[in-house]
């Protein structure tokens, strides 16, 4: 008997698109040879959904998918032709957001006590956002009842930590080879009156050197795309992870507005689709070819603001 409230789920052998997951949480498209610094990642573009957490939900597929990155990595998908391998989460974002701290998790959605770390309280996890969302983007609430405490252990270890450890070991691997690395972490953003069309997230610059942001705001200028910068997203938990710019490794957030290409309330592509695709990947084609001496000479960002 499961405890009062607790939402039933199959189990994951029962559930076939969790057992999925569990063997190939991501997809890594590697470049022939990589020719350039830089690793791409698509944290939250994931669509294939588990059955169990359909079971679980009292939302539509179309309600689920409202916090996706939808086509994402479809958007950065030529830049393994420019070099870099791109690194594309399979799960959802209402599933798992490994744009999150492991520890920051909502306890009380929960039936029985976590034997896991949890972070202090944060307004984040507060609002439902997570690293195990309880909401999806417009609000709603996910979960029909309380989840099993084996849920949370399940998708941490199943799904976050490959996750993760695939993208650390990318970046290991390009920093040995080219002496810098660079992760730009893709998203998507919501459509909202005045919304710029790109927003670029340097952590107000802590996470990149000035110059790489001055470039890539540039090149996204150059294709006729508004852009502002940190203002709304800075960046999250993977530029925070990994823009260690005193040590030459450096991460920028590109936030994509979803009205340039996609039809929100029914999460499919608008026609200009592959026209955006093309402007993306020729502001991506001069955001590569940055003199990676530039990223070497990364100032220590703290070290000069004292």
């Amino acid at each position: 008997m499961l405890p009062s409230g607790m939402a039933e789920t199959p189990s994951p052998a029962q559930d076939t698109d969790l057992a999925a997951l569990f063997v190939r949480p991501f997809r890594l498209l590697r470049p022939e040879g990589q020719t350039v610094p830089f690793i791409f990642a698509s944290p939250h573009s994931g669509r294939r959904y588990p059955q169990s957490l359909a079971a679980a939900s009292h939302l539509d597929p179309v309600m689920l998918r409202r916090s996706e990155d939808a086509f994402v990595d479809e958007l950065f998908g030529e830049v393994t032709n420019l070099g870099a391998p791109l690194l594309a989460a399979e799960f959802p974002r209402a599933f798992l957001d490994v744009n999150r701290g492991i520890g920051e998790i909502d306890a009380t959605m929960f039936a029985a006590p976590l034997e896991l770390p949890v972070d202090l309280p944060s307004a984040r996890v507060a609002a439902g956002l997570g690293v195990i969302p309880r909401i999806v983007r417009d609000g709603a609430d996910i979960y029909r009842g309380k989840l099993a405490p084996e849920e949370a252990k399940a998708r941490l270890e199943k799904l976050y930590r490959p996750y993760h450890q695939a993208l650390a070991a990318l970046v290991a691997e390009t920093k040995d080879r080219f002496g810098v690395a660079v992760v730009v972490d893709c998203h998507s953003m919501p459509s909202t009156l005045g919304a710029p069309q790109i927003v670029l997230g340097d952590r107000y610059g802590a996470s990149a050197a000035p110059a790489l942001s001055r470039l890539a705001e540039n090149a996204f200028l150059r294709e006729g795309l508004s852009v502002a910068r940190n203002t709304p997203y800075a960046g999250g938990h993977t530029t925070m992870l990994h823009g260690r710019v005193p040590e030459g490794i450096h991460a920028l957030q590109i936030e994509i507005n979803r009205g340039l290409y996609l039809e929100e309330e029914k999460i499919a592509k608008k026609p200009n689709f592959e026209a955006l695709k093309l402007k993306l990947t020729a502001a991506l084609t001069r955001i590569v070819k940055i003199d990676i001496a530039m990223l070497r000479a990364a100032p220590n960002l703290s070290a000069a603001a004292e």
